[in-house]
């Protein structure tokens, strides 16, 4: 573990990044430089060989037609897979996009110290039209009166008479 500093504890140590270890770090450094020239040498000389198939005063390794027409098949299928992603890409940001502003967006959102008086608005509502709340549930056979009947919005009148309405904020 490397040494604590200003009484902070670290949670790693890295003997590379440490003072000394000139072992290490030359050997680290070698293996890194090596694997990064494995991975630069072949994309290099294939393209060199494939531009050189177009112009041939470029230098090149290889000029095997069968080597050139599989670097073109390859490049049709990763052209044709980049549109494909992309396609669905586009298509889920749309369709996301559109479930938000109908779902997300109009989803009534509201106070909840007013629910609570909302609630208690339309339980006294509700007692002085139909009974109280006791007869109300335990009733099995109830006819309504014509002039007990609710009009559309009227509980949403009986919110706005008592300043409740939080859609209207």
């Amino acid at each position: 573990m490397s040494k604590q500093s200003n009484n902070r504890q670290q949670l790693y140590s890295d003997d590379y990044f440490e003072k000394g270890h000139w072992g290490l770090k030359i050997w680290q450094t070698l293996v890194g430089l090596f694997v990064w020239v494995c991975v630069i040498v072949p994309i290099v000389t294939t393209v060199l060989s494939f531009w050189a198939a177009y112009h041939p005063q470029v230098l090149h390794l290889w000029s095997y037609n069968e080597g050139i027409f599989e670097i073109k098949f390859i490049g049709i299928i990763l052209l044709f897979s980049f549109a494909v992603v992309s396609l669905f890409a586009v298509g889920m940001t749309i369709i996301q996009n559109r479930k938000r502003d109908r779902v997300v967006e109009q989803w009534p959102t509201f106070n909840p110290i007013n629910q609570r008086k909302r609630e208690d608005q339309l339980e006294k509502f509700m007692d002085d039209r139909f009974g109280n709340r006791e007869f109300r549930e335990h009733v099995r056979h109830y006819q309504v009166k014509p002039e007990q009947n609710l009009d559309t919005d009227q509980i949403h009148q009986l919110y706005e008479q008592h300043d409740l309405n939080d859609l209207d904020e």
